[in-house]
């Protein structure tokens, strides 16, 4: 049976003199608009770092519309580069799927970002109001940096790194939507109570998931891309395997989304039914990786097995009653990114070594 899948030549992306010319002169772009939204907003007014209204708020607003523009631009052009060609023959809906999962995350982590530099701006100059020339020089340092990185981040995107963002938005975003909750006991439920309040929270932790899983599809087809060149070098040994693997976790990814879009309060039994079926994917993916991933060194199937027994510890701690349902949730969420995490780098590790 032959492939058709398009296959990548190397899971790295290299770094190119174009790359980085073109990052430079989004950056300088974003800076000069960051430093002229700096000005006018503090026109006649003074702001401070944080609040509403405030400097950091309103460069918040700018580094996501930033971020969109310089993302979404860099990963397509990138398409282009050596190794990354397989992505033009994807199919449309793919590629704008793809397209808006990288965009949307960077746009996120961008504001939260910028809103995190303004709020340790503000808890550290206390009393301090920014008027032009402040807010000029910040506006164009702040939008000119987030222009410049989330350019170079969105044209190297790789398997490996799309990983990290995943792992890093997940974190962060949930760590907001924790932060600022209305009820200071949440955690006495479960993480889905985060979703329910209908204030910031909830919009932060709900659009984690949702970024999240469209991420995760994203990701999905990157690990067919590198998994089909591993089994054309024949260094997997099953054919079917970067088809189901990734089958498996696009179907992760459509459940972690609905479980943001159907929150708790909305549609219990389809929220439910929505994180089970996450779950049940992972434990899939853990169950046949020793046909799927056949190839793969020793060590990441007995780290798997590690996974797969305290996955199941973790279940059994939670019917016992020794965990409650957050306990067990934060548990599942560390096993799911901690194995996604050690199988690209042994995915990664086993690429270079074929090469």
């Amino acid at each position: 049976m032959r492939y058709t899948w398009p296959v990548s030549t190397h899971s790295a992306q290299p770094r190119t003199v174009r790359g980085e010319t073109e990052a430079i002169y989004a950056a300088l772009s974003a800076g000069a608009l960051g430093a002229i939204l700096g000005i006018v907003a503090t026109i006649g007014m003074g702001l401070e770092f944080w609040g509403w209204p405030s400097a950091g708020a309103f460069a918040s607003f700018a580094a996501a519309g930033v971020a969109v523009a310089s993302s979404a631009t860099a990963y397509a052009r990138s398409s282009r580069v050596s190794g990354q060609e397989w992505r033009k023959t994807l199919p449309l809906w793919r590629i704008i799927v793809n397209t808006i999962a990288v965009t949307v995350v960077h746009a996120a982590l961008a504001a939260l970002a910028i809103a995190l530099v303004y709020l340790v701006l503000g808890l550290g100059f206390v009393g301090v109001v920014l008027r032009p020339f402040g807010g000029g020089i910040l506006g164009a340092v702040s939008i000119g940096l987030v222009a410049y990185l989330t350019y170079l981040s969105a044209s190297r995107m790789t398997t490996q790194r799309l990983s990290s963002l995943l792992v890093s938005f997940v974190a962060l975003g949930t760590l907001s939507a924790m932060a600022t909750s209305p009820e200071q006991d949440w955690w006495r439920y479960h993480f889905s109570e985060l979703g329910t309040f209908g204030t910031f929270s909830s919009f932060a932790f709900n659009g984690t998931l949702i970024a999240g899983g469209l991420l995760v599809t994203t990701f999905a087809t990157y690990v067919q891309s590198d998994m089909t060149a591993l089994v054309v070098a024949d260094r997997l040994r099953s054919r079917r395997g970067p088809g189901v693997v990734a089958v498996l976790f696009a179907i992760m990814g459509v459940m972690l989304a609905m479980v943001g879009i159907v929150p708790l309060n909305v549609n219990e039994p389809i929220h439910n039914l929505s994180a089970s079926g996450m779950a049940l994917m992972f434990f899939a993916l853990l169950g046949s990786s020793p046909w799927l991933l056949r190839g793969l060194p020793r060590a990441f199937f007995l780290s798997t097995a590690a996974i797969a027994i305290a996955f199941v510890g973790s279940i059994v701690l939670f019917l016992t009653g020794y965990f409650n349902l957050t306990a067990f949730e934060i548990a599942v969420f560390a096993l799911i990114f901690g194995w996604i995490a050690i199988f690209i780098r042994f995915l990664t590790a086993t690429a270079e070594r074929s090469e």
